[in-house]
């Protein structure tokens, strides 16, 4: 930084002396011209009388040259001269600090000096942000702090561009930040110190992967089955060409990399059941899910003599375990028995659909005010939780009401 403050001083008073310098030649060039001037009409005259004298028009030529080298005296007053152009150069300094100022001002609107100083501070702070972040005890840095250790190491790997493990921490710094740019930047970069690295390779395609371009996502999943044939049982690469898959619509390629990662999971590993739900999403987005819940719903005769008017009837599916919704299904009071089909269009979520739920629990309450929330006094009626293929036939009784 300090070097910068030299140049622009340097720059300043450069700029400050040519200022000056052209001011006072520009002065000293018009006094000059001035004498030139004077000399030349007093030899100018001085020819005119000795021709005026050989020609007998004049008969005092003496009288007349002093007469002259009077006048040209008197058009050169020494001490007053130099008084004036003393002080019409001192009429230059003002010039020349406004010359300052306007710099020095449009520098500080327009320059970048608070990010120039900011950046300076992040360049102190670099050290002791990236020993917290290297340190698992140490505490771990905000969003703003890591942005800072972001900007920290690019300015680092200015000085050292070969350095692969800056490279890669810069990557994963903007993989976490969710600044893909960054992030395929540095991966790109660090690729190029070590082509072969699997795991570089992996998080290059990961970035490409979840970018929202498509041409990226087709160049990560291009780069996901080159790995493939290389590590065949690489779980990570297995889970983003799934991944990658299933976000370009090639669901057959999705479902067999989850099949593939299903086999190699050791029993009871928990990410089996996420995996399974995965599968049947991708075939239910396919069309290779068919499924439907038929379900009749009938009153007990003690709700059927206390139907509100104008009542609303809700159906919501659950798994039987967590109390979200996966359908809900809004109709009009009308008559009972009723029958009628749930299916995966009238899913709360489309990462929980119908189809992919292997038991289902089925509660139906009838409104009185259409409100979604159950309120005291609504009937109610709750089935048991059961298996579910995608192919059942269900019954449900009103025959509770709410307290």
């Amino acid at each position: 930084m300090s070097a910068f403050w030299i140049t622009l001083f340097v720059l300043l008073a450069a700029a400050s002396a040519l200022f000056l310098l052209a001011g006072w030649k520009q002065r000293s060039a018009s006094d000059g011209d001035r004498d030139r001037l004077n000399k030349t009409f007093y030899q100018q005259r001085l020819q005119e009388l000795e021709e005026d004298e050989a020609q007998g028009v004049v008969a005092e030529r003496p009288v007349m040259v002093r007469e002259l080298q009077q006048t040209l005296l008197t058009d050169i007053p020494q001490h007053d001269a130099a008084q004036a152009r003393s002080s019409s150069r001192w009429v230059l300094l003002p010039g020349a600090l406004l010359l300052i100022g306007v710099s020095l001002g449009m520098y500080l609107k327009t320059g970048g000096l608070t990010n120039v100083m900011a950046w300076m501070q992040v360049r102190a702070d670099y050290p002791q942000l990236r020993a917290r972040v290297m340190d698992p005890q140490a505490k771990p840095l905000t969003m703003e702090e890591l942005a800072r250790l972001q900007l920290g190491l690019r300015s680092a790997l200015q000085a050292e561009p070969d350095n692969l493990n800056d490279w890669t921490m810069l990557g994963r710094l903007g993989m976490v930040l969710n600044n893909a740019s960054t992030a395929s930047q540095a991966f790109e970069h660090a690729l190029q110190l070590a082509p072969n690295n699997i795991n570089l390779k992996l998080d290059y395609a990961e970035v490409l992967t979840r970018s929202s371009d498509p041409q990226d996502n087709r160049e990560g999943g291009v780069m996901l089955r080159d790995l493939r044939r290389q590590q065949p049982e690489n779980l990570r690469m297995l889970g983003l060409l799934a991944f990658n898959a299933y976000g370009q619509q090639q669901y057959d390629e999705a479902i067999g990399a989850w099949q593939a990662m299903l086999k190699l999971l050791p029993a009871g590993d928990s990410r089996a059941a996420m995996i399974e739900r995965s599968i049947e999403q991708a075939k239910t987005d396919a069309g290779e899910q068919n499924s439907q819940l038929a379900l009749t719903v009938s009153l007990s005769p003690t709700a059927e003599k206390m139907l509100p008017q104008g009542g609303v009837l809700y159906i919501s599916v659950s798994d039987g375990v967590s109390p979200v919704p996966v359908a809900v299904k809004r109709l009009p009071l009308s008559h009972f028995p009723l029958s009628l089909t749930l299916d995966d269009s009238n899913a709360m979520m489309p990462d929980r659909l119908l189809s992919a739920q292997h038991q289902v629990q089925v509660r139906v309450r009838i409104s009185r005010d259409g409100s979604a929330n159950p309120q005291s006094g609504d009937w109610f009626g709750l089935s048991a939780p059961t298996p579910w293929n995608g192919h059942s036939q269900m019954a449900v009784e009103i025959n509770q009401q709410q307290p």
